[in-house]
């Protein structure tokens, strides 16, 4: 989904007026976690959300910790979780991704909240480059910010109101 095609990529009436969503974002691959952010904000921007609390880690590994603590402070109506596992030499590559893809889809299932998953996890920096590219390309970055107000929606409509929970339709 192209940043130049947002608004026709995003399913009728989905705004985040109202809505607080959380950011992860690792420093590891900096470049690359950035252009994730970017499109990140370029889709929060677009769609109203109201508050972005801002999380920042040190690695991909670190990131499903990260999602339970904000998940569960009550704060946020969803999370996104940017950044970029890169294939190396070693099976490092299989540890990191597959275990920050599990804690997100774990975190998420415990607690309820949207936790949206916008970690490449590529064969090389080319790869990545395609997939954080700035507006008008594709950006995992800002198609994880969409998913995340949809879902956000999705729960309000039918998941019973969280106490201390910050939304409002």
């Amino acid at each position: 989904m192209a940043s130049g095609d947002l608004k026709a990529s995003v399913p009728d009436g989905l705004t985040g007026t109202g809505l607080s969503v959380g950011l992860v974002q690792a420093r590891w691959n900096p470049e690359i976690v950035g252009r994730l952010e970017e499109g990140f904000r370029r889709a929060t921007t677009e769609l109203k959300v109201r508050t972005i609390t801002s999380v920042s880690v040190p690695g991909c590994f670190e990131i499903p910790l990260a999602a339970k603590y904000l998940a569960q402070s009550g704060t946020v109506d969803a999370v996104v979780c940017i950044g970029a596992v890169i294939r190396g030499e070693t099976t490092h590559y299989e540890l990191v991704a597959g275990e920050c893809g599990r804690g997100v889809q774990d975190v998420q299932l415990q607690t309820g909240i949207p936790i949206l998953f916008g970690v490449l996890t590529v064969e090389n920096h080319d790869q990545a480059l395609a997939r954080s590219e700035g507006p008008g390309g594709h950006n995992v970055g800002e198609e994880a910010a969409m998913g995340a107000i949809e879902m956000a929606r999705l729960a309000q409509k039918w998941v019973p109101r969280r106490s201390g929970s910050s939304s409002s339709q």
